[in-house]
């Protein structure tokens, strides 16, 4: 496997250092990496490691690089030669037999080529999404669930045992503010007019719901005492709610392994027992009538209020609670994805991770930062809580599922996102979904001219794959040969958007390719190496789409 042979080099290199540490010549061996050069004419990996040890020895990278190069052992490996460059860069460059072997290897593996078991199956749960029940979901929950399921699929390809969650935050005021706000404006409609709560929602779906229920009920709740009835309106809301955004993330191809209740946190009596939990360790104390959590042992600026004097409790006491949870159900590894706008919440709930006795280096989060919309240039505003904002419907039925999924991670989470509705539906090559989608389609469509010319695959023990000599070939493969890398490191970093620059990457080189070469109008044995090039990148392209969520169309 080619990130086998990436592993084996790493190795080596290492085994180098522990040598340079044998001879007293380092107190300790730095973290060794393998960078893909951006020139083909550098090889397929290239170091810096001389430059860290530079440092170390007091001597010049270059010296320091040659020393590493003379002592490296890789002949039982398909290297080529070991090239000392730019002032202390070490470039492998592999034999030819090597880039053939990846063809090979994609052809045998098909989609399946990319996995690996660098997770080693080891559990991981990413929740995501976890909008409160109290409105329809908007492009900042679309991006979200984009990132979330991107990442999930990436991680099992890695090899972990991924679970994927959303919690629903369906305890607290917020829930009594929904409930509120429909009755009033169910009582508005039945002619009492009766003004919204402070804190109160206003989009036209309060409206729409208020009306569904009076439809269906009649005025039986006019007459009913408020606190008798607001039960009802309650939890009649938050389940229309609740419906509506599981089936927009269907149409949006994601799918939750587990739905976790908050309010279940609270009635199974997992909140109390968690925060007992923590006054017997000593992180959680009294004071002013009210209980705190001890965060400043944790490098907080203040302690925080896990329940208040009246008696209520914070989000705090039910996420110190549902985490818990999570560990106890047996996770090694929690993945949490979170608005931008609680970045102050992420050095909070590590120290409650390791008050509960868990390493705070088990739990990530993965911050997403806000998305606006683009209509002819100009952004569209936006105002939640006015109930103001463009919906993860609307978008899908204005651009589609594969657009939507493929534009929210374009960009690293953390940045923000211009998502640009009038570029999104160009069926042209300036849009980026169409770009690779269309690459996907042309393999297919050469095959499909291979098979109405009666031309068969060939067989992968008889074709010469030598004849793919050119640097536009050469560089094709180059890029195939990356995938199982890109996986990894996609899957150790969190980072989905490396997914889309690695098959943009290869499709511009596909793309390239198809321009200058003809596959099938070629000699037999040129056109036999083509076409197994071809499949893999068919392969590939598929893999990238499918964990991203974006289907893989045969004709555009």
């Amino acid at each position: 496997m080619v990130i086998d042979m990436r592993g084996k080099i790493v190795q080596r290199l290492q085994d180098v250092l522990k040598g340079f540490k044998k001879d007293g010549l380092l107190d300790e061996i730095p973290e060794v990496k393998l960078e893909k050069p951006s020139n083909i004419q550098f090889g397929e990996w290239s170091s810096a490691i001389a430059f860290h040890v530079a440092k170390r020895v007091r001597k010049r990278p270059i010296e320091v690089a040659r020393e590493i190069a003379s002592r490296l052992r890789l002949d039982d490996l398909p290297v080529e030669a070991v090239d000392v460059a730019g002032g202390g860069f070490l470039n492998f460059r592999m034999k030819k037999e090597w880039s053939y072997n990846v063809l090979k290897t994609i052809i045998v593996q098909g989609k399946g080529y990319g996995s690996s078991n660098v997770g080693n199956g080891k559990r991981v749960q990413v929740e995501f999404v976890s909008a409160n029940p109290t409105g329809p979901l908007h492009v900042g929950h679309g991006r979200g669930a984009a990132v979330g399921d991107t990442l999930a699929a990436i991680l099992k390809k890695a090899g972990y045992d991924v679970e994927k969650e959303y919690y629903i935050n369906d305890a607290g005021n917020q829930m009594k503010n929904l409930g509120a706000s429909v009755r009033a404006r169910y009582m508005t409609l039945c002619g009492i007019d009766t003004e919204l709560p402070e804190q109160g929602y206003r989009g036209k779906y309060i409206w729409d719901i208020a009306s569904e229920i009076r439809e269906k009920e009649g005025d039986r709740f006019v007459s009913m005492d408020e606190d008798e009835s607001l039960e009802f309106f309650t939890m009649y809301a938050k389940d229309k709610i609740l419906k509506g955004i599981k089936d927009d993330l269907g149409e949006f191809g994601v799918r939750f392994d587990v739905w976790f209740s908050e309010k279940d946190l609270y009635d199974s009596g997992e909140v109390e027992d968690s925060l007992r939990f923590l006054e017997k360790r000593g992180y959680i104390y009294e004071k002013g009538g009210a209980k705190w959590f001890r965060s400043t042992a944790f490098g907080d600026n203040k302690d925080r209020v896990v329940i208040k004097s009246d008696g209520t409790t914070t989000y705090l006491a039910s996420d110190i609670a549902y985490h818990r949870n999570k560990y106890m159900r047996g996770f090694q590894w929690l993945i949490d994805i979170w608005g931008a706008d609680h970045h102050g919440y992420v050095p909070r709930m590590k120290g409650v991770i390791e008050a509960l006795g868990f390493d705070p280096k088990s739990f990530d989060v993965l911050l997403i930062q806000f998305v606006n919309l683009l209509r002819d240039g100009k952004q569209i505003s936006m105002s939640t809580r006015a109930g103001e904002f463009i919906t993860l419907r609307e978008v899908i039925d204005e651009v589609g599922r594969d657009v939507a999924r493929f534009f929210f991670i374009t960009r690293k989470s953390d940045s923000h996102l211009d998502f640009d509705l009038e570029l999104a539906k160009k069926a042209s090559l300036d849009n980026p979904v169409y770009y690779v989608q269309y690459a996907y389609a042309r393999t297919v469509n050469i095959f499909r001219q291979a098979e109405l010319r009666g031309i068969e695959f060939p067989n992968l023990e008889s074709v010469d794959l030598s004849l793919l000599d050119s640097d536009v070939e050469r560089l094709l493969i180059k890029k195939l040969s990356a995938y199982p890398e890109e996986i990894e490191i996609a899957a150790r970093e969190m980072a989905p958007h490396r997914m889309f620059f690695y098959v943009q990457d290869l499709a511009s080189s596909f793309h390239h390719f198809y321009n200058h070469y003809r596959v099938l109008g070629e000699e037999p044995g040129k056109r036999d190496a083509r076409m197994v090039l071809v499949k893999a990148v068919q392969y590939v392209v598929g893999s990238v789409l499918d964990i991203m969520g974006v289907s893989a169309p045969e004709r555009m």
